[in-house]
């Protein structure tokens, strides 16, 4: 058998390279969604004179997800990025303030007379 440390180590080192791979197309998918985002985000800001607020934080997320896929690929962390850890929390916010909806009075009152 080839029990060996050797050969454990080289088994690992091609499941690392695997895995690799599949993060470099998510990479791929990643990069294209956050584009994506960015060009939805600067329409926002047009309309609204403001971001969104979600596509902020959801935009914070993407790119920390893909700060763990660099960190993992470059060989600086053992810990493979989402799904095998938990989706990044977005951070606070330290760019202009985001759009805000105001909630509607709730209930609304209906003034019309019942018959």
């Amino acid at each position: 058998m080839n029990d060996t440390p050797e050969h454990a180590r080289r088994e690992s080192i091609v499941l690392r390279i695997l895995w690799m791979l599949v993060f470099v197309l998510v990479w791929q998918l990643a990069e294209v969604l956050l584009g994506a985002l960015v060009l939805v985000q600067l329409v926002y800001r047009l309309v609204y004179s403001a971001p969104s607020a979600s596509l902020m934080n959801f935009g914070d997320s993407l790119s920390q997800f893909l700060a763990q896929i660099g960190r993992f690929g470059s060989f600086h962390t053992e810990q493979k990025p989402w799904p095998f850890a938990d989706w990044p929390t977005p951070r606070a916010a330290d760019g202009e303030p985001a759009h805000r909806v105001e909630p509607a009075a709730y209930p609304a009152r209906d003034e019309e007379p019942k018959l």
